[in-house]
């Protein structure tokens, strides 16, 4: 079994693969105040549940975008599986199967995304991540990732607007039947989820431009990526669990 880890500015999401197919999904806030011994409960709690044995991982790979918790994570996988784990970081980008831009400066989970859209569609393509950002990561016909462009998630710039209201609002993810807002929190819907279905349209119909390639490969990705239903349409596929396939490619590759 291998185990992938994706620590993010949101969750930390955990991925076990056996047998050709992810067998558990499992998700845990990136609090910066929790501790290790928090963390390494609560794999061994994850484990017990599920009915696995620990020592039947053999292989750990890990993406990272919150330094802080990085050195928590390996601390408490070295512990728990007496396993070291792989780290994607500059060093192994170099042994990976794609070109990085800016190596040092991307994040991890972004490359992770590049390698599993690449290593599917061998082609152009566009990663799409809805997660704590909205990012857009453009991988060329030869494995080359071209570019990147970043913007607010969904949470973050709805939580931007309720939180800077003079009152503050519990404003749900859910996609609106009107642009015309009727109350502040429809208001928040309609002019974030509507308005993020036109900017990520016209990211993607730019980006293909660019490229000189309409028939571009898209794919969704990211817990947020089922939100913005009106824009499914706009993806060749919509995969959750993407960089988790990055994290496991990377494991495979034997690096």
């Amino acid at each position: 079994m291998m185990l992938a880890v994706d620590i993010g500015n949101t969750d930390i999401t955990l991925g076990l693969y056996k047998e050709a197919k992810w067998v558990h999904i499992w998700r845990l806030s990136s609090a910066l105040n929790h501790p290790e011994l928090y963390y390494g409960i609560k794999l061994r709690e994850f484990f017990f549940e599920a009915g696995l044995n620990t020592s039947n991982v053999n292989k750990i790979v890990i993406s990272s975008v919150v330094p802080d918790l990085t050195d928590r994570i390996i601390s408490v996988v070295e512990t728990l599986f007496e396993r070291h784990p792989i780290v994607l970081g500059p060093d192994v980008y170099a042994k990976l199967p794609i070109a990085v831009l800016n190596p040092y400066e991307i994040g991890s989970d972004l490359v992770s995304n590049a390698l599993a859209a690449y290593m599917r569609f061998k082609s152009n393509c566009i990663v799409v991540d809805f997660g704590t950002a909205l990012t857009f990561t453009t991988i060329d016909a030869k494995g080359k990732i071209i570019g990147v462009a970043i913007a607010p998630g969904l949470k973050t710039a709805i939580r931007s607007l309720s939180q800077n209201t003079a009152k503050l609002f519990d404003v749900p993810l859910e996609l609106p039947d009107s642009v015309l807002g009727k109350n502040t929190v429809h208001a928040i819907q309609a002019g974030i989820l509507i308005g993020y279905e036109g900017l990520v349209t016209t990211m993607l119909r730019k980006i293909k431009a660019e490229l000189n390639d309409p028939n571009c490969a898209a794919i969704a990705t990211g817990g947020l990526s089922s939100i913005i239903t009106t824009i499914k349409d706009q993806f060749t596929e919509v995969d959750k669990h993407l960089t988790l396939d990055g994290l496991r490619l990377t494991g495979e590759l034997q690096l």
